[in-house]
């Protein structure tokens, strides 16, 4: 088996269904979906029982999307690869696919598709096709982001699951890309594969009701990373550098960048 998608969820039905639709036009295999319900209290177990070909575990409370993670690779032991991914977001051409493909040329042991943000007020289906043509190929290196990455099953095997520690609480992702550049594992982004992401609509969901303004501890996530001042100055520096060659190669090259941001009907380059 090469991969199973993950797909954590906690309400939010209408992002979930057209995620899952998304996936099946892109030639995923139902039996290939793994949906982690933590403990949904809108129609989304409903929805689940009327789509007995796909996968899928409830959990009886809301484990956090680090546990989900983490339940899903356990519960796929025969895949190769466990495609992490939020419910909001809208996959382009043979994304899952071409992100595999991609991240064994480039010997990756973690890779993140490129990345469109924000409202959908264009035309994903045709744009995507005309962005990967462009942007196959354009990678980078010891970057990733949380709102899909594929994990090689080697990698679990050398440093481990995602954390499972609820007070992370949208640092899981931070925390477990610290553990890869450790342990030396290479990791990027790659343009052959594109999603849109609406935005993280889970989590503001859940910090509306709740009225928090974070969900995880930020002070805690820096303890537990062992991120010091002084250390996050220097490297938010160095990549501020590196930020600018990448965006200036790719949109010399494109005119497009491996993370765009929709806003007022025309894209922000990242």
């Amino acid at each position: 088996m090469r991969y199973v998608v993950v797909i954590p969820v906690f309400n939010q039905l209408q992002y979930t269904a057209q995620c899952v639709e998304s996936l099946l036009a892109q030639q995923v295999k139902p039996e290939d979906i793994l949906i982690i319900d933590n403990a949904s209290s809108d129609d989304t177990p409903h929805w689940l029982e009327q789509h007995p070909e796909l996968q899928r575990h409830r959990n009886r409370t809301n484990l956090g999307c680090g546990c989900a993670w983490t339940q899903g690779a356990v519960l796929s032991p025969d895949a190769e690869w466990i495609v992490l991914l939020n419910n909001d977001v809208l996959c382009g051409p043979d994304a899952i696919g071409a992100l595999l493909d991609a991240a064994e040329r480039e010997k990756f042991g973690v890779v993140s598709p490129a990345l469109l943000e924000g409202e959908n007020d264009y035309d994903f289906r045709t744009f995507s096709v005309d962005y990967k043509g462009k942007m196959s190929g354009m990678i980078r290196k010891n970057r990733l982001h949380g709102v899909c990455f594929a994990v090689h099953r080697s990698v679990l095997e050398k440093i481990g699951f995602p954390d499972t520690d609820r007070r992370l609480g949208g640092y899981e992702d931070a925390e477990f890309q610290f553990r890869c550049r450790h342990a030396d594992i290479p990791v990027g982004m790659v343009g052959d594969s594109v999603f849109h992401h609406f935005g993280s609509i889970t989590q503001k969901a859940i910090k509306k009701q709740s009225g928090k303004k974070s969900l995880g501890d930020k002070k805690y996530f820096r303890i537990r990373v062992g991120s010091r001042w002084w250390t996050r100055k220097r490297d938010n520096f160095l990549l501020w550098f590196e930020f600018r060659k990448w965006i200036a190669e790719e949109r010399s090259t494109s005119g497009l960048t491996l993370h765009m941001l929709r806003s007022n009907g025309s894209w922000e380059m990242h």
